[in-house]
């Protein structure tokens, strides 16, 4: 893969936008990546590590250069998956404000924002969520116990009639905006608050 370059370039592929703390990243990361490769029909999957969630608190928060070699671990030797903490070139805090730059930067990218059902759950507490959907189309992943509580929640009822059957996941890309679908995927087990129980050095910016 062309590395990136925060400064954009011409490139015309179709790429899904992983973002997250990954504090640390996991398998399960990779599956939803390669996940959403296979049926959304994306030529990559970008992992955006973010240097800080403004909905999380910063304690307990491993730092940036570490959160970004985990990734990189969880998708090395992957030629279509890819961690990078771009947000922190391109100087944005909220998810609006990146999609946003990355636009302007890659404009020939048709990119698809994917996010599990944990976030859709409470996705109206985003800064300027609906200018999200209207920015690009949107994948949403199943990811237990989250799946009855994210459809019942806010966003997804007031965008309910934009919702995409399964079946056209592989066109989403293409769809008139706005446009999202709920995947009912195999879900994987692991989990980041897990781990970083299991390894407490995590947060002292020893290797992951």
């Amino acid at each position: 893969m062309i590395p990136l370059n925060p400064w954009g370039d011409r490139r015309r592929v179709r790429v899904g936008l992983l973002g997250g703390s990954f504090n640390p990243a996991h398998d399960g990361h990779r599956h939803v990546a390669e996940t959403a490769l296979g049926l959304l029909g994306l030529d990559q999957v970008w992992l955006l590590v973010s240097p800080q969630n403004p909905l999380k608190p910063s304690a307990g928060m491993a730092p940036l250069a570490t959160r970004l070699r985990s990734a990189q671990r969880v998708v090395a030797g992957h030629p279509r998956l890819h961690a990078t903490a771009i947000e922190t070139d391109l100087g944005t805090r909220y998810t609006v404000d990146t999609l946003g730059k990355l636009a302007t930067r890659f404009p020939r990218v048709r990119f698809v924002w994917l996010m599990g059902a944990d976030n859709l759950a409470q996705m109206a507490r985003w800064a300027r969520w609906t200018r999200i959907f209207q920015a690009v189309p949107v994948a949403i992943l199943a990811r237990a116990p989250y799946s009855q509580k994210a459809l019942a929640a806010k966003a997804a009822r007031r965008l309910s009639r934009f919702r995409l059957a399964d079946r056209a996941a592989r066109g989403l890309v293409k769809r008139p905006l706005p446009a999202w679908v709920y995947l009912h995927t195999r879900l994987h087990p692991a989990s980041a608050t897990a781990i970083r129980s299991q390894r407490p050095g995590f947060f002292e910016g020893a290797n992951p």
